[in-house]
């Protein structure tokens, strides 16, 4: 049951995913972006990470994707017609694409190297261990990143506003 469990999630995971990059319309995307996210959190809480499992869906999930989908709401965003790849974006997908090859291989090199996974102890389900070093090690990077977020959504607002013609006259 484990097995079929993870092979779903891991598969909706994907798809999901792909979904965020091929949607034209930004609401689907951001619908296929959740849902990408409920995946993410059932692959965590079959590695029995539950804390994460639930800050990922509170805060991404309910918080970040509900913003999102405001924003585009909000600012009436209409999905464009493709234009045609250039030379540039051509050697840069082709390059990436090398790189993503690159670094599965690698790591499905490694971890057929590596054994037997199941000889691993646990490590992440302890809430005391996350607070600890949420609060001690990883203070400053947190605190940092809520800074940033509060200046990226001030900054949609401002962009957002729609100016009246009295504003525009002074």
């Amino acid at each position: 049951m484990g097995s079929f469990l993870f092979n779903f999630f891991a598969l909706l995971t994907v798809i999901c995913a792909a979904g965020v990059v091929v949607n034209k319309n930004a609401v689907n995307a951001a619908m296929c972006f959740l849902l990408s996210l409920v995946g993410v959190a059932g692959l965590f809480v079959l590695l029995d990470a539950y804390l994460l499992s639930f800050v990922l869906l509170l805060v991404y999930a309910g918080a970040v994707v509900a913003l999102f989908l405001f924003i585009v709401m909000l600012l009436n965003v209409q999905g464009s017609t493709r234009r045609p790849v250039r030379g540039f974006a051509l050697a840069a997908a082709v390059l990436a694409a090398a790189l993503l090859a690159v670094g599965v291989l690698t790591f499905a090199q490694r971890s057929a190297l590596a054994g037997a996974a199941a000889d691993v102890p646990a490590v992440g389900a302890s809430l005391k261990l996350y607070a600890y070093q949420l609060f001690t090690t990883y203070l400053l990077p947190v605190q940092i990143i809520g800074f940033l977020l509060l200046i990226s959504m001030l900054g949609v607002i401002v962009l957002s506003k729609k100016l009246t013609d009295r504003e525009d006259a002074s």
